[in-house]
């Protein structure tokens, strides 16, 4: 992969609309269609615009636990037709048919970081819609290999931030990356995927799975002491829709932990990933259209009893509301959405807290993700 240092302004996308022109189908302008805010509710209308870009939130929820009312953190960037995954959180590969994409047009799957909630449906997109066509009418699945790109091993464990001192699980490989984590899940499910091979003939799981651990730039990175140093962003991949380019984040004790901008013919759209405040992520969000970045309400945590050991743990790895419109501000952004939400039931807080806050010290145009939203881009 090329891995060079690049520079995701406009000038960037104002190349992609040149050299992408055959590809692009025409049509009007979508940003800010649909319902005010510029966001559709796919429960109301469903269906892919396959003429344009549009962001698809799968699921908007932030952490393991099981809520209710939000799916598992996941997006999907749909470029002319083609389909981006960004993370897998739970039911993202259920939410992915929900919202009528259609398996055979998945191009990538981009990965943030390697926490379970982003992860978790990961390997569910092959071992699921892998498997063959569905029984819809038209019979849709993972025909053909999809690229994958996410971060490799950390190297090393931070020491426990609990009062005790935590266990450690596979000691004799404590910290996989994608490969491995890919490689562990073949065995774990080869039983299930051998019996298939034999009786119904099934494709070979590990042929659908084009594997990319992205590797990092010398910018001094160290899992322990600089797990986000200052950097300038630098290319992940591109092809005749996008080019992908990523920075680190800082993550709490996770590493590497990477923000995605996607350039396109008609815009620019940058997710944070999970991160506290980072002028990484204002570098790579600059001049950009879309920032879909996430939202953490610490004072709900206060009120309502949170141990301070993880309100330690948010506050160190998680962005507050409060501060995300400042970031969108310094980058120029024109629409900020709120997305991987913590606290994430939405009964625990309202749209309108949330707005509140993210608009501070940002006057452009504030969406709060839900579940199944839908935002044309350019």
């Amino acid at each position: 992969m090329d891995n060079s240092v690049v520079n995701t302004n406009m000038p960037r996308r104002a190349m992609l609309r040149r050299s992408l022109a055959a590809t692009a189908m025409g049509g009007a302008s979508l940003l800010g269609a649909g319902c005010a805010g510029g966001a559709t509710s796919l429960s109301g209308s469903i269906g892919q615009s396959r003429n344009g870009v549009e962001l698809t939130l799968l699921g908007t929820a932030a952490g393991p636990p099981i809520h209710p009312g939000r799916t598992g953190i996941s997006s999907v960037l749909s470029v002319h037709g083609q389909t981006y995954v960004i993370d897998c959180g739970r039911s993202s590969a259920t939410q992915y048919k929900n919202a009528e994409l259609e398996f055979r047009d998945l191009r990538s799957i981009f990965l943030t970081h390697l926490h379970a909630d982003h992860v978790c449906d990961y390997y569910n997109f092959f071992l699921l819609a892998g498997f063959g066509p569905n029984d819809a009418a038209e019979g849709d699945g993972i025909l053909s290999p999809v690229s994958v790109f996410g971060p490799g091993p950390a190297g090393r464990l931070s020491r426990s931030g609990t009062a005790e001192q935590a266990p450690t699980i596979a000691p004799e490989d404590p910290t996989p990356g994608l490969a491995e984590l890919t490689e562990h899940s073949h065995h774990a499910f080869a039983y299930s995927s051998n019996v298939f091979l034999r009786d119904t003939g099934i494709t070979d799981i590990r042929s659908l799975i084009d594997l990319h651990e992205i590797s990092l730039p010398p910018v001094g990175a160290d899992p322990i002491h600089r797990p986000a140093p200052t950097m300038k962003p630098f290319t992940v991949t591109e092809d005749d829709r996008v080019s992908v380019s990523a920075v680190l984040v800082p993550h709490g004790p996770v590493f590497p932990s990477f923000a995605f901008r996607f350039d396109t013919d008609r815009g620019s759209i940058v997710f944070s990933g999970d991160t506290a405040a980072s002028d990484n992520v204002v570098e790579l969000a600059t001049g950009a259209d879309v920032l879909v970045h996430e939202a953490l309400d610490i004072d709900w945590y206060k009120e309502n009893g949170t141990p301070e050991h993880k309100i330690s743990h948010l506050t160190q790895s998680h962005t507050p509301a409060g501060t995300v419109g400042s970031i969108a501000r310094k980058a120029g952004v024109g629409t900020l959405v709120l997305s991987h939400l913590a606290p994430a039931p939405p009964s625990s807080v309202s749209d309108a807290r949330w707005r509140q806050q993210a608009q501070r010290g940002f006057d452009g145009r504030v969406l709060i993700g839900n579940d199944l939203d839908r935002i044309p881009v350019g």
